[in-house]
């Protein structure tokens, strides 16, 4: 069964009294699925649902033997279409509750921001508002034509908080945050990509190969070339000069067994096997 097939057989609206299985987590050696399951909401997420997602990450984020997490929604209308409104007036009625959702929203958010593992957005449908704010926080963004993006905030008279605008801006730039902030605008996935809000934009057909090749490429990354990689692209955007410990740490993994393997693996032309060691 493919991994496609096999959401569309998990994925389902939870009956009154279940469990909650807001979202699904799957696992194939080094990469691990987390699917947002509520299609009949298209994805929205609750605070159950934003909850389920910040306790998954952390508990993803440490496992040694874990390379890849790929987050995606089920159905394939949608990524996850923000968050859900439906419950803002219980939720997030004044200052100080959506001070407490937010806190628990940005569990999920920096946890994967700042994960030391390869992080995928596998995009179809509807990608906005928190929705949009998730899949920045992972590394790559690959979309299916016909995806749809925004942050339409503005709307609902609210202002998009930090852990949401820093990325933003760091991403795309202020211009293109403000367009999308003010305007409040929807729009397709190849304007998405031209405001470098997602790294590749896949035809329908080859959506699904494209996903699970994306995700193999990331699995088979050094892991602890790719831990320097995400930390020194983050540092290279703040000003600050380098102390001698951040310069010497850019040659520190060729003390590694992964940095022996490679060199030996390309001499010999054959697959590295990195271990992080």
């Amino acid at each position: 069964m493919s991994l496609a097939e096999d959401l569309a057989d998990r994925a389902h609206p939870t009956p009154e009294g279940a469990p909650d299985d807001s979202l699904l987590l799957l696992r194939e050696g080094p990469v691990a699925t987390i699917v947002l399951n509520r299609p009949e909401r298209r994805n929205a997420l609750n605070h159950a649902a934003w909850t389920r997602l910040g306790e998954t990450v952390t508990a993803l984020n440490a496992d040694p033997d874990l390379r890849c997490i790929l987050v995606r929604g089920a159905g394939g209308e949608a990524f996850a279409a923000g968050a859900d409104i439906s419950e803002f007036e219980e939720r997030r009625h004044d200052a100080a509750s959506a001070r407490a959702y937010a806190d628990n929203m940005h569990a999920a958010l920096e946890g994967l921001m700042h994960s030391p593992h390869c992080t995928l957005a596998a995009i179809e449908g509807a990608c906005v508002g928190g929705g949009l704010e998730l899949a920045l926080c992972c590394d790559l963004r690959i979309c299916r034509e016909g995806s749809r993006f925004g942050i339409p905030i503005a709307r609902l008279g609210h202002v998009l908080p930090w852990e949401g605008m820093i990325p933003l801006v760091q991403i795309s730039s202020r211009a293109v945050a403000l367009e999308l902030l003010l305007e409040g605008r929807i729009f397709e996935a190849e304007e998405a990509y031209a405001k470098g809000l997602v790294n590749r934009v896949i035809p329908p057909a080859d959506f699904e190969a494209e996903v699970a090749a994306t995700a193999k490429r990331l699995a088979g990354a050094a892991p602890l070339a790719a831990r320097l990689h995400k930390l020194h692209s983050a540092r290279a955007l703040d000003p600050t000069p380098l102390s001698e410990a951040e310069y010497a740490r850019a040659f520190s993994t060729c003390d590694s067994a992964d940095y022996r393997e490679g060199v030996q693996a390309f001499l010999e032309k054959r697959k590295p096997v990195f271990r992080g060691e």
